[in-house]
């Protein structure tokens, strides 16, 4: 383990931005914590957690997949990705950390998402433990350790010091060139304590996942409530924009006037257009694209993915519905645990 001052943060930002580029999460002019590319004045953000999650780093939210050339009935197919080079995502939570677990069991098995695979491979995760969770913070229901973020190089903030351990190769050689003070782990393992104290005495802590996970689909699909839990649902998809696991997108191509480029954007399982084909839209009603979303996070993907959930606790979908309507009542209706 090792560790440098508070103070001396930026010089340490310093040296990993000298050869890779490394955002952090800084505040915007609307006060809220947004990744940001780090240069000289970019000041750390005091904030628990971003707006929108480190996702967009490997998933964007708009990405240029290929361009097509036709003259006649010749097509042209033409790569238009650029070669990607290494960069550093500094102070990613526990939650969201986990949910690149969940993201990686979709892009990453057969077929292999070559555009995702490329910016895990380049892409190095330094963590940040949960020194203040918020009253919106579940991820303990999910069995993520705040206090045990993981990535490839966790950070902890402890007696004006941050704390740097590395959990992978990424992170053991990146760590390596720092140059950083070897200490012990008291402070650190006095931080842990403080913090699982913390999770202890949330609105949340109680919240438990036991009524969901794989084989629970016919028991819950037809309860009665999701139409009353639905009925407030805008379809906005605020939920799912700044959900960490969702990975549904749509793929759209548009006539440039020198050939046509095709991308792909992410989708909405709560749009009324959303996987609309020539016969219409599968799911015709609000409650039935109200259920599909909390039946995939809470059942179906767990069923498929040996038990992991498709929900990591972050709280995001609490903080930004604009009707208060989540994934938190869900469970406690369904769950009988309201």
């Amino acid at each position: 383990m090792f560790k440098c001052s508070m103070e001396s943060l930026n010089s340490v930002f310093a040296k990993i931005s000298a050869n890779a580029e490394l955002y952090i999460p800084a505040d915007n002019c609307d006060g809220k914590a947004v990744y940001t590319k780090w240069a000289e004045g970019v000041e750390l953000s005091n904030q628990l957690n971003t707006v929108k999650s480190p996702k967009d780093f490997f998933f964007p939210q708009v990405e240029d997949m290929m361009a097509f050339k036709v003259e006649g009935k010749n097509i042209e197919l033409i790569d238009i990705r650029k070669a990607q080079e290494d960069f550093v995502v500094f102070g990613v939570r526990a939650c969201d950390v986990k949910a690149f677990e969940v993201l990686d069991n979709v892009f990453l098995v057969d077929p292999v998402d070559s555009y995702y695979a490329e910016r895990r491979e380049h892409g190095i995760i330094i963590s940040v433990a949960c020194g203040r969770p918020s009253e919106t913070c579940f991820c303990q229901t999910f069995g993520i350790d705040a206090a045990n973020p993981g990535g490839d190089i966790t950070v902890w903030y402890a007696d004006g010091n941050a704390y740097w351990q590395s959990n992978t190769e990424k992170g053991e050689k990146l760590l390596a060139s720092l140059g950083l003070e070897s200490c012990d782990s008291a402070a650190v393992d006095a931080e842990k304590a403080k913090i699982a104290n913390i999770m202890k005495k949330l609105p949340l802590a109680e919240l438990k996942a036991d009524a969901f996970g794989g084989g629970k689909t016919m028991e819950l699909f037809n309860r009665p409530e999701w139409k009353a839990l639905s009925e407030s649902c805008l379809g906005c998809g605020t939920c799912t924009f700044v959900c960490p696991t969702c990975q549904c997108y749509d793929v759209k191509e548009f006539n440039t006037g020198k050939g046509v480029v095709r991308f792909r954007c992410w989708d909405s399982c709560m749009y009324s257009d959303f996987t609309k084909c020539a016969h219409g839209n599968p799911r015709l009603s609000q409650v039935e694209r109200f259920r599909q979303r909390f039946m995939h996070k809470l059942v179906y993907y767990p069923e498929n993915n040996n038990g992991l959930f498709g929900c990591v606790g972050c709280g995001r979908c609490l903080a930004k519905c604009p009707i208060s309507m989540n994934i938190v009542k869900v469970m406690k209706t369904l769950g009988g645990n309201a």
